[in-house]
């Protein structure tokens, strides 16, 4: 990934574009509709402000399900009082947002390739929109930070803090900050005692009971969501390009918690939980960005700052295959459930569908609208495909359509991450916007009405 650092400072009229974050400054990021859109007065490092927008009498609110159905904006922009309306912004943003590419036109040759899909499915139907959980991206590529361990229970990070949401109770609880010290509560013997200061976390990962937050230095902190204080602190490497790009919690064939760290020292790394220590480290030609465990625990894919990916032994770290297809770098990837197939994302604005079985070529190039795929995720019935892109749209595709069809979800802000429920019943997606950043939920559809059982 890149590890350069955007300096230029954007108008915050200016629609925001992809590269607006710098990694040195943990401001917001721009607002998207430009400082119209709020009250001067704001101020949003304050705890717990009101935010109002527009003219000062405009309460920037939730909203929910019935308010959506009666015609609300589902972000709550108030578009009657801006200059515009939605379909004129959204049709210049769709023109105007710029895409990175470390390619120089990749995109344009890997967009003639996709196939075309049937937009308008409706598998997810928003539910709500919260406005008080703000979940903040640190690096502009790095898009993995919101984790759903239940319908009801979401982790994300807001600046420096990790935070929990309850769908349930509405409750929004600090679990870790680690704007000041952090050092780890128990004693093991590879850790790091003496903890990290001020650690800027690039990538987090949540799965049943353990959190992993991964940082711009190379750190690990690990937390047992059941016990007080921090687990286990550790730093991969301490090479200057150790920032840490993905992480993957996963269980072994004997049922001990493992978790796979991608490194941009070009390295992957996989600790072992249980004994809380590094059990393998493999090392790869280029930075790797995301990496795929199968269910089966034996082959994990590998993709990086490299237009091709790579299918690994997962115990010896061999490269079985090396698939050729994108055009840019890839910083996604996800295994659907059914163990022969996975998908990569690419900064050429496409996502790939491939079956382990035949590597020559992919099975499905699925297009976007305005950016990378930054994120990728199964619904664990493997029913269903959602991509995140890097701003105002996630796709979510209908597998047994043979991705044909999908369902657009449109809204307006940069995407932090986006998550499946273990159950499948919702799907949550953080919004950062330094206004209108919030966390979106949507809920499955299981029932069809009659008159969608005669498009099927």
């Amino acid at each position: 990934m890149s590890h350069h650092h955007h300096q230029e400072q954007h108008n915050a009229a200016e629609v925001m574009e992809e590269d607006d974050y710098n990694m040195d400054d943990d401001s917001d990021g721009d607002d998207f509709l430009g400082q119209g859109a709020r009250n001067d007065s704001d101020s949003d490092e304050e705890e717990g402000d009101d935010d109002e927008y527009a003219q000062g009498d405009y309460k920037a609110s939730d909203t929910s399900a019935e308010e959506a159905r009666r015609g609300k904006d589902i972000q709550g922009i108030p578009w009657v009082r801006l200059a515009t309306t939605r379909e004129k912004y959204r049709a210049r943003r769709l023109v105007e947002y710029k895409n990175y590419e470390n390619i120089p036109n990749s995109t344009e040759a890997a967009l003639k390739l996709c196939k075309s899909t049937e937009k308008g499915g409706m598998y997810y139907e928003f539910s709500r929109n919260t406005r008080k959980v703000k979940s903040t991206i640190l690096h502009f590529q790095l898009r993995n930070l919101v984790w759903a361990t239940s319908k009801h229970d979401v982790y994300l990070i807001s600046h420096y803090s990790v935070r929990h949401w309850s769908a349930l109770s509405s409750a929004d609880t600090e679990i870790m900050n680690v704007k000041g010290h952090v050092a780890p509560s128990e004693k093991h013997a590879g850790s790091l005692l003496e903890g990290f200061s001020q650690t800027q976390v690039s990538t987090m990962a949540v799965k049943d009971n353990l959190l992993v937050a991964g940082g711009f230095q190379g750190e690990l902190i690990c937390k047992n969501l059941n016990q007080e204080g921090i687990s286990y602190c550790c730093r991969t490497t301490y090479d200057e390009n150790a920032i840490t790009n993905a992480v993957e919690i996963f269980n072994t064939s004997s049922g001990a918690v493992h978790f796979v760290a991608a490194i941009n020292d070009s390295g992957v790394r996989e600790y072992d939980m249980e004994r809380y220590q590094l059990y393998k480290h493999f090392r790869f030609e280029w930075p790797v960005n995301h990496t795929s465990l199968s269910p089966d625990g034996k082959l994990n894919v590998i993709v990086g700052d490299d237009p091709y990916a790579l299918l690994i032994d997962a115990n010896s770290g061999k490269t079985l295959h090396s698939m050729k297809g994108h055009l840019d770098y890839s910083f996604a990837s996800a295994w659907s459930p059914d163990g022969r197939t996975f998908a990569t994302g690419n900064q050429d604005r496409t996502c790939r569908v491939w079956d382990a079985r035949n590597l020559s070529q992919s099975l499905h190039v699925l297009g976007g609208n305005i950016g990378a795929v930054r994120s990728i995720r199964f619904t664990s019935d493997g029913q269903f495909l959602a991509t995140a892109e890097p701003a105002d749209f996630v796709h979510i595709f209908d597998v047994k359509s043979d991705y044909n069809k999908r369902q657009e979800l449109d809204f307006f802000g940069e995407i932090s991450g986006i998550s499946f429920s273990p159950d499948t019943d919702t799907l949550f997606v953080g919004v950062w916007d330094r206004t209108y950043g919030s966390l979106l939920q949507y809920d499955r559809l299981y029932n069809r009405s009659y008159l969608d059982s005669l498009f099927y």
